[in-house]
């Protein structure tokens, strides 16, 4: 079976819409524990303004405390050339770009339009140039808008055209409001490998309506290998009414290990750390397989 590529965004997507702050020790220690257990890729933070998010107020510190293991990649949202310059400080491994499909909500996210925000992707990438540093090109709202609704295949084509213009080495599909269905996913994921077959294209989904692991299945059929994912199922975007809730990264890697696809990251050890995530919050965490255990831990008769 083909290998499953994991990518852990709980640390970034998961903690920005939390109230409670996250004390930087915490995150760290969640971190390393995420590295430990194999991920592939760990988006650690964003450098964008503490006032804007709290909750990543401390992304320099926690960058540069984390424990980094060789074979994972250490990535960062980043929302403006300000933001790039504290990135590169702390020597990140990937700088992740975001813009939204969608005007409207491009607008919502960052109060400029999407002409706007390729026009300061132009700075960036100049002022990383000269740096060995990994760009990845994110398309919010790839799948659909809350405000808008559906969304083009050609609109996401033309965006994903741009990015590649400008040099980035990778292109993330975002379902940033779960909007997606399977069928949604297996075409446009489809199109976008016949038009640029050798394309590291990630697909980066929430499970606002319980579709998620659905949405994975039919890109994996498409022919996509690489998946964002938040463990315990923590995250959501603050600029789209009732989009909480990424794909669980523990529910993901259960499914994937029990359908016989080769992942490098440990089941066991993801459901450990989202037992720590858990004890750290107030509330409740939305995966399921930390609340009924893998379908190999069998009970007792007796017990019921």
């Amino acid at each position: 079976m083909k290998r499953i590529f994991i990518q852990e965004v709980v640390t970034r997507d998961g903690l920005q819409n939390e109230d409670q702050f996250i004390p930087t020790d915490k995150k760290v220690e969640l971190i390393n524990q995420l590295s430990d257990a194999g991920v592939d890729k760990i988006e650690v933070t964003s450098f964008v303004s503490p006032k804007a998010i709290p909750n990543l107020k401390d992304a320099e510190e926690v960058m540069s405390k984390i424990e980094r293991k060789p074979g994972v990649i250490y990535s960062a949202l980043v929302p403006n050339l300000r933001g790039v310059k504290r990135a590169t400080s702390c020597a990140v491994d990937e700088i992740n770009l975001l813009v939204s499909v969608s005007e409207t909500h491009n607008l919502k996210n960052v109060r400029r339009t999407t002409d706007q925000t390729f026009e300061s992707f132009h700075e960036i990438m100049s002022f990383l140039s000269n740096k060995n540093i990994r760009v990845n090109g994110s398309l919010g709202t790839s799948f659909g808008c809350p405000f808008e609704g559906n969304i083009s295949e050609d609109s996401v084509l033309r965006l994903i055209d741009q990015y590649l213009e400008l040099g980035v080495s990778g292109i993330t599909l975002a379902d940033t409001t779960g909007m997606a269905t399977p069928t949604q996913v297996y075409q446009l994921s489809k199109n976008v490998l016949k038009h640029w077959p050798d394309l590291p294209l990630t697909l980066h989904f929430h499970n606002t309506r319980g579709m998620a692991l659905a949405n994975v299945n039919e890109g994996i059929r498409a022919g996509v290998t690489r998946f964002d994912s938040s463990l315990g199922g923590l995250g959501g975007c603050p600029f789209a009414p009732g989009a909480t809730g990424n794909v669980c990264t523990e529910d993901l890697v259960h499914m994937l290990k029990f359908m016989g696809y080769e992942i490098k990251a440990d089941l066991d050890q993801l459901i450990d750390s989202a037992n720590y995530l858990q004890s750290r919050l107030t509330h409740d965490l939305p995966g399921q397989v930390v609340k009924a255990g893998k379908i190999t831990d069998l009970h007792s008769a007796s017990e019921l």
